[in-house]
């Protein structure tokens, strides 16, 4: 497997790989992820669907990337998905699959139309004062010495960055920032989090931070992730001949790891798996709604045991973003349930781990569920009497099925730290067109909320639309009916939905192909690449498409990430952007005392007539008379 760039290698077509109709392929679980790694062995490796088993313990495809609608509780999504123009993965693979609506086009055909003819943007950020504009007004508000600290984080090699937290080089002139604000409301970044992460993530999206105070830089599909984004890769899928297996779920996989003839040697030897005789009892233990009041129990079930071979090839996500979260209703609070229970997400990386030092350390992610929960929640509006109050704030109609907040809008003076947003709607293909669904997260469950005096992971899903109302601007005598009687709020508690940002060293996580593997590989956020950033749609197929190429000799480049960082005119312009629009000759630099300002007159003299001075002038980077 190597990297490339360019359109050489992103419109040429792999030959057939030697020998893959003699090989087979299963997959543990059908997140976007699992669902990508089929598609890429069905297109690329051109290995027949019938070879190909995709093993899922629930009755439903996706994973995390949900968007429902349940039976007596409402329409329900645990999170979303924003994208950018320059995930190349993702759109090198979603060029290949049919559009479910419009015949003849593609998934990207359909997306790239639908965000030139509709772009994103928001005309709110954050509000302040129960709904009132917080006029962060496209601003960062970092200070000289924020931006020194950002600077220093930027260019600290990754090997000095292994366990530290983002708090160990950052300090309240960031953290009490528009930068802040605007960067941990958007990717759900915490004070404790890593500060590997939050380097590479700033380095990542380096071309994107003048459009990180209006979310111009940001695309969104038509409808939810589900019917967007999973359903056409699962009818792609189907169309080829894979075999879904739902209530199947895998217990264990066994590893050969000391192989005579080569003690670096791995092998995936079995799968270890249960077909459920009570899939409810599954859907419970990933945080689905029950039918009932009690939780059924699950039994035996007949498990199976599939030996493996070198042609056998095995494709795992390790760990879960939202095993043993917990859907409330209206009137039920979502629990938070953070105990790992045999048989998750966790407790499969876990058996795997015990087999060999390469295939990480799940215990640093899922050991501390206090530092990786947050709390969404789905609204559905039932009638006329909410929709002035978001109209009054994102200043647009939202019904009108074009872009309605252009992403989050943060109250930012909410206890719980609440967002909320309405994307393009009908959010869902069934939804009436009368309703609105809006999308409600928390970072902070655990704080008091400012209107209903309750911790927000106590609180039934009424209390949070009270909560909303309040500060989206409801006067405080209406809010009691209208969340009673106007709305409909489905709340879900996840514990560990931010474990990928939990501080982390070298090893923690496996290699997507760790090193003497002969036949297996590892997906998604917990899995390691070189320098994506996880919590994103991109980093999920990455790492499925480099595991298949890796494991079946596909000869064609994975799309590099975008070098942006690399571009010197970006990591100008975006400079100037972050200090909203001062220039470096404006700063008080931490700048040697022989450095004075006739020396600074004389350098500039001397690069002014140069491509540096020329490059300096275009971005306005200096004050040439100085």
């Amino acid at each position: 497997m190597y990297y490339s760039s360019g359109n050489y290698e992103a419109f040429a077509r792999p030959k057939k790989p030697e020998g893959v109709d003699n090989k087979s392929a299963y997959i543990v679980g059908s997140g976007l992820a699992a669902l990508t790694a089929a598609c890429y062995l069905v297109r690329d490796g051109q290995m027949k669907g019938e070879h190909i088993h995709i093993l899922e313990k629930g009755n439903l495809p996706g994973g995390a990337c949900d968007g429902y609608k349940f039976e007596n509780l409402g329409y329900v999504m645990r999170g979303g998905r924003e994208m950018d123009n320059h995930f190349e993965v993702m759109w090198d693979l979603f060029r290949s699959i049919p559009s479910i609506e419009t015949e003849g086009v593609s998934v990207l055909d359909e997306y790239y139309w639908l965000n030139k003819e509709d772009p994103n943007y928001s005309l709110c950020r954050a509000t302040v004062d129960r709904g009132q504009d917080a006029h962060t007004d496209g601003k960062f508000d970092i200070s000289d010495k924020g931006a020194m600290e950002i600077m220093k984080l930027f260019f600290t090699p990754n090997e000095d960055l292994q366990d530290k937290k983002i708090t160990d080089f950052f300090d309240d002139e960031v953290l009490n920032s528009n930068f802040w604000l605007y960067w941990r409301t958007m990717f759900a970044f915490e004070n404790w989090h890593s500060a590997l992460e939050m380097k590479l993530y700033i380095q990542r999206y380096i071309h994107h931070i003048g459009g990180l105070p209006d979310f111009t830089a940001l695309r969104f599909t038509k409808y939810n992730q589900y019917e967007s984004m999973i359903l056409p890769m699962v009818n792609y899928l189907e169309a080829h001949g894979v075999d879904f297996q739902f209530n199947t779920h895998v217990t264990d996989v066994r590893f050969s790891c000391d192989d005579a003839k080569d003690d670096n040697r791995k092998l995936a030897t079995e799968i270890r798996l249960v077909h459920e005789n009570n899939p409810a009892a599954i859907d419970t233990a990933e945080g689905l709604p029950e039918d009932g009041k009690t939780a059924p129990v699950a039994d035996t079930g007949r498990e199976e045991t599939i030996p493996l071979t070198e042609n056998d090839l095995v494709f795992i996500t390790p760990g879960s973003l939202v095993a043993h979260s917990s859907f409330g209703s209206q009137d039920k609070p979502a629990r938070f349930a953070p105990e790992l229970t045999p048989g998750d997400g966790w407790d499969l990386w876990k058996k795997i781990a015990a087999q060999s030092p390469e295939f990480g350390r799940p215990e640093k992610f899922c050991g501390d569920p206090e530092k990786s929960n947050w709390e969404s929640a789905t609204v559905t509006t039932l009638d006329e009497k909410i929709l002035p109050y978001i109209e009054a704030i994102c200043k647009r109609d939202v019904r009108s099925g074009k872009v309605a907040t252009g992403g989050i809008v943060t109250a930012r003076d909410s206890g719980w730290l609440m967002s909320w947003t309405v994307n393009r709607q009908p959010h869902f293909k069934v939804q009436p067109k009368d309703q609105c669904v809006v999308w409600i997260y928390g970072l902070y469950t655990s704080r008091m909320g400012d209107y209903v005096k309750k911790r927000m992971r106590d609180c039934t899903g009424e209390e949070i639309a009270r909560e909303w109302l309040y500060h989206i601007g409801v006067p405080v005598e209406r809010i009691d009916e209208l969340a009673a009687k106007s709305c409909n709020c489905v709340p879900v508690m996840m514990p560990r939905v931010t474990t990928y940002f939990i501080c982390r060293k070298k090893g923690d996580r496996p290699d997507v192909v760790p090193n003497g593997v002969v036949n297996f590989a590892f997906l998604g956020n917990h899995a390691e690449t070189f320098r994506d950033t996880v919590f994103t749609t991109e980093y999920s197929v990455r790492t499925a498409m480099e595991a298949v190429y890796t494991l079946c000799h596909v000869d064609r480049g994975v799309p590099e990430v975008f070098n942006s960082v690399y571009d010197v005119r970006v990591l100008m312009q975006s400079t100037k952007k972050l200090m909203d629009g001062r220039r470096l000759t404006d700063m008080k630099l931490p700048l040697p005392k022989f450095i004075t300002k006739p020396v600074i007159r004389a350098i500039l003299k001397k690069v002014d007539k140069t491509e540096i001075g020329t490059l300096l002038r275009r971005y306005d980077m200096v004050d040439f008379d100085l």
